[in-house]
């Protein structure tokens, strides 16, 4: 998949799509955290007649479903990268547009991870700890487990190849 080019460089790679699915499951998690407790107070408050039994809790849960369906498509298509001959770029941000280079001369050490979700959608995340204080540790996240491994190998043996 490609997605949007930086101006003057190569084609940008989007995520894989799974990544889509990750993000509505942790976006339901957190809706579902988030109602449970309204739900509870809306119960114990039913006997006051603030409002209609059932608002606050169908309120909440509607916008949680809104935001389920609409965010995590958006946030996708917002986040990119091309892996150069000495430095990843990546791009990512809805609002707040981040580029972000890495070369691979200040890559200390790379990891690869995943949660149980990540794991059953087959997906990783490469982690990059570079030297320096700000901004020392770059994720790219939505990446096939074996595209993560296979990044990583390559990184690798690029830094190796540097050092000799």
């Amino acid at each position: 998949m490609v997605a949007d080019d930086l101006p003057g460089e190569g084609a940008m790679t989007a995520l894989h799509p799974n990544q889509i699915w990750l993000l509505r499951i942790r976006g339901l998690i957190t809706v579902v955290t988030m109602v449970l407790p309204i739900i509870v107070l809306d119960l114990a408050l039913r006997d006051q007649h603030l409002l209609p039994a059932g608002l606050a809790p169908g309120l909440f849960a509607l916008t949680g479903l809104i935001a389920l369906i609409l965010l995590p498509k958006r946030r996708y298509r917002g986040w990119a990268y091309r892996e150069g001959e000495d430095e990843l770029h990546i791009r990512h941000g809805l609002l707040m547009r981040v580029q972000t280079v890495v070369p691979f001369g200040r890559v200390q050490h790379i990891d690869t991870t995943q949660g149980p979700i990540e794991r059953r959608l087959g997906l990783s995340t490469l982690i990059l700890h570079t030297a320096g204080t700000r901004s020392a540790t770059v994720a790219l996240p939505g990446l096939r487990e074996v595209d993560a491994e296979q990044m990583r190998d390559r990184i690798r043996a690029k830094i190796r190849q540097d050092l000799v």
